[in-house]
């Protein structure tokens, strides 16, 4: 798993100019959660397996996540999840590609509170949307943190009418992760 992350890191990191600061996820750092509250039953998912990416020269970020890598607290709750509604086999990652709109002191330790502007890619589906964060500089690392709502709806996730009180038309998404300096192995 760590070869192919690698593999992944270096790939995306080539499209970048060679001049450029490149910050990656710092091993460990990373988690995404996902919340649905529902009448019935609530659902709560994590993540530790995003690839991240941050070019600091353009402010540009790009995450990807592996749908399969969700957590949940029972095991038909994560195979309904990947087999009925993601179809993670067909639609294995989500993907958001955007640039911070904000201007950044780089050369500065500081917390900036951020909108990131860009396309989401769920489900096959891609829609431009904004998020607000959070981005922390202390010394070489930066962190990151956004929590942001998921209309299921909006990316052609489809719930059946006998589910439609358990699973939640709104879903919760929180991410935090401590960036470090790309370094080519």
């Amino acid at each position: 798993m760590q070869k192919v992350i690698g593999i992944v890191l270096t790939i995306l990191a080539l499209g970048f100019n060679s001049k450029a600061q490149i910050y990656t996820a710092k091993q460990g750092s990373t988690l995404i959660t996902f919340f649905s509250s529902a009448p019935l039953e609530d659902i709560e998912a994590q993540n530790k397996g995003a690839v991240i990416i941050f070019k600091t020269t353009t402010n540009d970020i790009q995450i990807r996540v592996s749908i399969q890598n969700f957590k949940f607290k029972n095991a038909l709750m994560e195979e309904h999840f990947n087999e009925n509604y993601m179809e993670s086999t067909k639609f294995p990652n989500a993907e958001f590609k955007g640039k911070i709109n904000e201007p950044i002191d780089h050369s500065k330790d500081g917390e900036y509170k951020v909108t990131i502007t860009g396309v989401m890619d769920i489900h096959g589906v891609k829609k431009e949307i904004t998020l607000n964060g959070t981005l922390t500089k202390v010394g070489n690392e930066y962190k990151i943190q956004s929590k942001f709502q998921v209309k299921v709806s909006d990316y052609d996730i489809k719930v059946p009418s006998m589910y439609v009180k358990n699973i939640a038309e709104v879903v919760d998404v929180s991410i935090s992760s401590t960036l470090e300096a790309f370094q080519k192995k």
